[in-house]
């Protein structure tokens, strides 16, 4: 039997326990995974993340791999095509914001030599190190997310508010916000 104390919000299944152990707050740095993630995030917005978990190789297959080069120049038969994929959330907005998502992402690597050295500089290059007792401590937003998802606006992102951000913070590792007792909180 597993004994591992988790934050709070991952204990009502085993998906959501693998994702907290092996994903959740794990710095990440590889374009590739931070478009990935961005795109799931963008999805979950208004949804919980569990919705998005179970519907993530389903997303993986139509997106192509995440292949941002590849969804920045999707047709309008390929949004139409993804449009009636029940394997993903069929939400003509997010969809066709995945797509101009994706050639805002090449601006910013082509601007900055990266996303990742684009979104890591707001942090310093490395994760803010968050001491949250409880899940009650944990914000949905911070000033931090609000500078960025002000940013990303600016620079032609779209489905980026300040809640998408903090969630793509927490994600990929920019901010630690596994609570105290949590096994994972180094």
């Amino acid at each position: 039997m597993d004994k591992k104390t988790r934050c709070g919000w991952c204990t009502s299944s085993d998906l959501y326990k693998k994702y907290h152990d092996e994903e959740w707050g794990v710095p990440v740095y590889k374009d590739q995974k931070l478009f990935e993630f961005l795109i799931l995030e963008t999805f979950q917005a208004g949804l919980s993340w569990i919705t998005i978990l179970k519907k993530r190789e389903n997303f993986q297959l139509a997106f192509d791999d995440f292949d941002y080069k590849k969804i920045a120049f999707y047709t309008e038969n390929k949004i139409q095509e993804l449009l009636l994929d029940a394997g993903i959330i069929r939400n003509q907005l997010k969809i066709r914001a995945a797509v101009s998502n994706a050639t805002a992402f090449m601006k910013v690597q082509e601007e900055f030599g990266g996303f990742s050295k684009y979104i890591w500089e707001f942090t310093g290059g490395k994760p803010i190190q968050n001491n949250r007792q409880s899940l009650k401590e944990v914000p949905a937003t911070t000033p931090l997310s609000d500078k960025i998802s002000k940013d990303l606006k600016k620079r032609g992102f779209k489905f980026v508010g300040s809640t998408v951000v903090y969630a793509l913070m927490q994600a990929t590792g920019m901010v630690d916000d596994h609570v105290a007792d949590c096994w994972k909180k180094q």
